[in-house]
């Protein structure tokens, strides 16, 4: 669970978002009621999913040895998973959360963002 903390603090900290369980049991953070990132577990182990475009799962995907899959349902739209998070540097899932973010949020709200990092 330090891992959802960790996800929570980061993610709490960019504007307009909500954590929801959906009705999956999936913890999820979402930006105006839509997902950007999905936490669930699957045979005793966590996985976690990132909204990202087709050019960032398909360069994600095509790295030898990579931590990440498409993620089942949904991958067509870009979303990729990984199984082990510890395998990836913070910083690469900070980037995956921050693009995840600014592919769902209204644009408003992504200018937002982009004044606070500023």
């Amino acid at each position: 669970m330090a891992l959802v903390a960790r996800l929570r603090d980061f993610c709490t900290k960019l504007p307009v978002v909500e954590e929801k369980v959906d009705g999956f049991g999936h913890t999820t953070f979402r930006v105006k009621d839509k997902p950007f990132i999905f936490i669930g577990e699957r045979d005793d182990q966590v996985s976690t999913s990132f909204k990202t475009n087709l050019t960032t799962q398909e360069f994600l995907l095509g790295q030898d040895g990579t931590p990440y899959k498409k993620t089942p349902y949904i991958g067509q739209h870009g979303w990729v998973s990984i199984m082990n998070i510890e395998l990836v540097p913070w910083t690469e899932i900070e980037d995956l959360i921050v693009e995840g973010y600014a592919r769902t949020a209204p644009k408003k709200i992504v200018q937002q963002l982009k004044e606070t990092m500023s």
